[in-house]
């Protein structure tokens, strides 16, 4: 972030970016840390800053020579201004549970509508791009469901699932990946808890030759031939010896509590965004506020979600979105 200032409290990011001016040189240094503007387009530094309409002009030959501090982030092309985009984003990499688009309507003065399409804009800057390499040493590799409970589940329905023996029919499939010696968590949405479904995940995040602790669930989809694969029965146990998922189920309780007492309904074709959001939390638990704000404001660059593409209407960009 070079020397640009970094509130250290809510209330001092609402107050310090309630300025414009403490915005642009926020927004400056994050971007061009050197302090040279460059145009996002040619990369020329031929450009210069138009005051009154607060943005910059490039003077190399493409079209559309003006842009702006939101230009090329997640930001682009909304009308909000910074001195509510910031304290945003402040808001949800810090909130623990989440904190959902009717507090941010009430809170900066938008529709909830807009404080959602914010808040998913700003979970896309929140999936944490895959370095450090493959996670290794001892993993914890667990299956959650989310979904509906039964209770609140039309009667019909619920008989169904009752019959079912678990409440399973409907639900999402998360499967998550933990490193215990470096407290990383990778979680993803899968379609269902097959081999074929969970394999590759692992094997594509996990370091072969490490060792691997999973529930009795884990038989179905072991890799003996590539990693050390230990399990803990827990119709009998959580806990054997060494051998155990509680770090993972950890992370499960704090993602279902923001699930179910923050955003309460989330559609399945969201989800992946909620679990990105809350690995970014769990990853970067122990730094301060001011650090994950930092590291998050770092990442707007380079990514884009337009409205129709967050609502299923159109493809995807190249930026949009992280692969797992």
């Amino acid at each position: 972030m070079g020397k640009a200032k970094v509130p250290s409290t809510l209330q001092e990011a609402i107050v310090y970016f309630a300025d414009y001016q403490n915005c642009k040189d926020f927004m400056v240094m994050l971007r061009w840390p050197e302090g040279k503007v460059q145009c996002p387009q040619c990369g020329s530094e031929h450009v210069t800053y138009l005051e009154k309409a607060r943005v910059f002009k490039c003077y190399g030959k493409h079209e559309k020579p003006k842009f702006s501090l939101k230009t090329g982030t997640v930001f682009e092309d909304s009308p909000i201004g910074l001195e509510k985009w910031l304290p945003v984003v402040w808001m949800i990499v810090n909130c623990k549970n989440g904190i959902s688009s009717w507090e941010i309507h009430r809170a900066m003065g938008v529709t909830q509508k807009t404080a959602w399409f914010m808040l998913q804009r700003v979970r896309l800057a929140m999936q944490d791009e895959l370095t450090g390499g493959n996670l290794n040493g001892e993993i914890e590799v667990d299956e959650t469901y989310i979904g509906g409970k039964a209770r609140n589940m039309h009667k019909s329905r619920k008989i169904r699932v009752q019959q079912n023996g678990r409440n399973t029919g409907g639900k999402s499939v998360v499967l998550g990946m933990l490193e215990r010696d470096g407290s990383r968590v990778r979680a993803s949405v899968i379609p269902d808890r097959t081999k074929a479904s969970i394999q590759p995940l692992v094997r594509g995040n996990v370091e072969s030759g490490s060792e691997i602790h999973s529930d009795e669930w884990g038989h179905s989809w072991r890799m003996d031939d590539e990693y050390t694969h230990k399990i803990v029965n827990h119709l009998s146990a959580y806990v054997d010896g060494n051998v155990t998922t509680n770090r993972m189920e950890n992370f499960w309780s704090l993602l279902k509590r923001g699930l179910g007492g923050t955003y309460v309904s989330v559609e399945p074709f969201h989800l992946f965004r909620y679990v990105d959001e809350q690995a970014f939390r769990f990853n970067h638990r122990s730094l301060t506020d001011a650090d994950r704000f930092s590291i998050a404001v770092g990442q707007i660059v380079g990514r884009r979600l337009t409205y129709q593409e967050l609502t299923g209407k159109a493809d995807a960009g190249p930026n949009s979105e992280l692969p797992f």
